[in-house]
């Protein structure tokens, strides 16, 4: 038994699973769906973990984490939001991080994707001629990787266009460079206040109306947009209207069972952070529509949005904090730290919700490990037996 707390104060009791689940068993990807796991990065906790510098990394424990993705069929997003990209990874860091993972993607056979964003400038941004420079200078790393890019939606254009007309500028001249087909990514504001008005209007169907006009304009180059709204009416209206072969990616971490199961008029992939604490079970669940049985991918995956849910409750760009706790937890890395001081970025009462919630899945190989790791942080917070 654990006593957990609850905002109030109060402290009640909980007590954790004694076994763990049957594991899902390592294998290569679901056939019928594309599934993306966004995937954090472990700090050095004896490295610069404070908001006032670059941050420092555990190599060795971020390249294990990516290989236990791609040994569970998931194909791993790279150097994107899940990874603290705009919260505490600079882009020196991140260029190192597409270096050293798509390496490790060649050696292991996995399937990787890179953000290239505007993030390495500051404020005041310039003009939209640096804006484009700066993010033809990430794609240009992106792809001497050989990797496959995703397009970051950018403070800096967010602030410095003025109009539909700037984003279709902006896009246009950078999809003509492209050696190969990007993933085009559409952040809303619930992630980042700063993407604000993104694709030049505040009105989310005339961004969507602009965002559509450029997808046709270079469709050779579009391999697919990913749509990071929570708002999973506006996802099917845009995956309706996307040219053909152009692929819809749900970066709806709230409502991601029924995106990815689809209806009649199509499905989504999937670019998700929360597959990086479900990955193994959001990949168990895909098998199964590989075999036709929508009933029993819901069956598999719809238990796990009480836990997608919480870990991204408002403020929404805090969820990295719990997805890096169910990691220690887990035993991916060996502590509770991340780069930027993140690791504060959530109550301990929220900390505590998303240790069961994850324990009711299963999700830890050992349970009894992550009962006592649990255990250990509550009595750092004062929080007693």
């Amino acid at each position: 038994m654990i006593r957990l707390p609850d905002a109030s104060g109060a402290l009640r009791p909980y007590e954790p699973r004694k076994l763990p689940v049957e594991p899902v068993a390592p294998g290569g990807p679901p056939a019928s769906r594309t599934l993306f796991a966004a995937a954090h990065v472990v700090a050095d906790p004896y490295g610069n973990t404070t908001p006032y510098g670059p941050a420092d990394l555990d190599w060795d424990a971020t390249l294990a984490f990516r290989r236990h993705l791609w040994a569970h069929g998931l194909a791993v997003a790279e150097a994107m939001d899940t990874a603290q990209r705009g919260t505490g990874l600079d882009w020196s860091r991140a260029a190192e991080l597409i270096r050293r993972s798509t390496a490790e993607a060649r050696a292991v056979g996995g399937r990787i994707v890179c953000g290239a964003g505007t993030d390495h400038l500051t404020p005041p941004y310039g003009t939209l001629e640096d804006v484009t420079e700066a993010y033809e200078e990430q794609l240009d790393v992106v792809e001497a990787h050989g990797a496959q890019a995703v397009v970051l939606a950018s403070r800096a254009l967010a602030a410095v266009a003025t109009g539909p007309d700037d984003y279709r500028e902006t896009y246009g001249r950078l999809l003509s460079q492209t050696s190969g087909p990007v993933i085009l990514h559409w952040l809303g504001p619930v992630f980042d206040p700063a993407l604000e008005g993104y694709w030049g209007s505040d009105d989310l169907d005339g961004a969507a109306r602009t965002l559509l006009d450029i997808v046709t304009a270079h469709r050779e180059k579009v391999d697919g947009v990913k749509v990071s709204l929570l708002d999973a009416r506006r996802e099917r209206a845009l995956r309706r209207r996307l040219p053909a072969g152009v692929r819809c990616f749900t970066g709806d971490d709230l409502h991601y069972p029924e995106l990815i199961e689809g209806d009649r008029d199509g499905h989504s992939d999937a670019l998700l952070g929360v597959f990086d604490p479900l990955g193994p079970l959001a990949v168990d669940a895909a098998r199964r529509l590989d075999r036709g049985d929508g009933r029993g991918f819901r069956e598999r995956l719809d238990p796990a949005l009480a836990l997608s849910r919480h870990l991204f409750e408002p403020p929404t760009r805090a969820y990295k904090t719990g997805v890096v706790l169910l990691a220690w937890l887990a035993g991916h890395q060996e502590h509770f730290t991340m780069v930027a001081g993140q690791h504060a970025a959530r109550s301990l009462p929220h900390l505590a919700r998303a240790y069961e919630l994850a324990d009711e899945l299963g999700l830890f190989p050992d349970p009894e490990r992550a009962e006592a790791r649990m255990a250990r942080l509550l009595a750092l917070h004062g929080v007693g037996p």
